[in-house]
């Protein structure tokens, strides 16, 4: 933590400007809270296919020096006109989610690939440092624990084969035309500004959903699928470490972004439910109802970040529990949500 802290303390001295896109969505609206808490100057993009208004106004009241642009990052005019005399980029947008990813492979492919190459290639003309969203998704059927980042597998899912390709192009763009790119393999992040709505919600905000409207948890499998669950104040770490010790680094690079440590499904809906009756003690959902193992799920993950902390000075400073502590009353005030 001691890096970091002084990573932070170094930018409130010396702000930069940086463009976020994918802003009103969970990652990117948490990233710019925390870049604009630390004096920055940020831009966000997003088109709100899957963001939030509400995340933009919430910044926008905060911290009137953001600035905000309705846009899309398959529209490579508006990317680049955003792009030109920023310090750095942070790329979040992305149509997220196996299932959606299986159900529209053609929306994913054009978001996911077609948006980066766009933002890929004005950050090549602006000479402008990039960090990027990639997924632990990229390690497909590779059966070795912990996940460690130059041995991967076949993709199981068009969401995992396109963030793939988007890590091909990075070292591509980084070989051929000079362009420093760091790549952030997230394990399945989760906290405040997730939504737990609709039919591709992630896994922790969709079960306190759930819960909290007194409804029946479902489980896909049997419960010992495992995940290294890893809570935004993580993601927001590797993102500004990545962006500040990146260059320093060799270009084209991934790293993995976890907290280290595996929870089984069944586990997980243990821990949700045990933080949301220290809250409320009235929560008293039904048992949750185990179901088929789901096309295109992994099915364990664990992250080794040997790599993260000797390169970029990451360290985690929240685990699955400390992190849910924080994410239940952060829900429990916006159950209307």
């Amino acid at each position: 933590m001691l890096k970091y802290n002084e990573v932070q303390k170094e930018l409130k001295k010396n702000p930069r400007s940086w463009l976020v896109t994918g802003a009103a969505g969970f990652i990117g609206s948490n990233l710019c809270h925390k870049l604009l808490e630390l004096n920055q100057k940020v831009i966000g993009l997003d088109n709100y296919s899957t963001g939030k208004k509400k995340n933009i106004e919430e910044l926008l009241s905060l911290y009137p020096q953001f600035e905000f642009v309705e846009g899309d990052i398959r529209d490579l005019k508006t990317v680049q006109s955003l792009v030109q005399g920023k310090d750095h980029v942070l790329h979040q947008a992305a149509l997220g989610s196996v299932p959606r990813s299986i159900a529209h492979p053609l929306d994913s492919h054009d978001s996911n690939v077609n948006g980066f190459l766009n933002v890929i290639f004005a950050c090549k003309e602006e000479k402008v440092p990039l960090v990027f969203a990639s997924s632990s998704s990229v390690y497909g059927d590779h059966p070795a624990l912990p996940k460690v980042e130059d041995k991967v597998g076949q993709p199981l899912s068009p969401y995992a084969a396109t963030k793939t390709i988007k890590e091909l192009y990075a070292r591509i763009f980084a070989q051929t035309y000079g362009v420093h790119v760091t790549g952030l393999r997230y394990f399945n992040v989760f906290g405040p500004r997730q939504t737990p709505d609709g039919p591709y919600a992630a896994v922790i905000p969709k079960w306190i959903g759930q819960i909290l409207r007194g409804q029946t948890v479902d489980i896909f499998g049997d419960g010992e699928t495992s995940r290294d669950f890893c809570y935004i104040a993580n993601a927001i770490q590797a993102n500004i470490m990545a962006a500040f010790n990146g260059p320093h680094n060799p270009s084209g690079e991934v790293y993995n972004v976890a907290a280290e440590l595996q929870t089984t499904l069944t586990h997980l809906y243990e821990l949700i439910i045990e933080e949301l009756q220290a809250l409320n003690p009235k929560i008293n959902p039904p048992p949750p109802v185990y179901k088929d193992f789901r096309a295109g799920d992994v099915r364990h993950s664990l992250a080794n970040i040997d790599k993260s902390r000797r390169q970029l000075g990451y360290e985690p400073t929240h685990s699955v529990e400390s992190g849910l502590k924080e994410a239940a009353v952060w829900y429990l005030e916006n159950a209307q949500l």
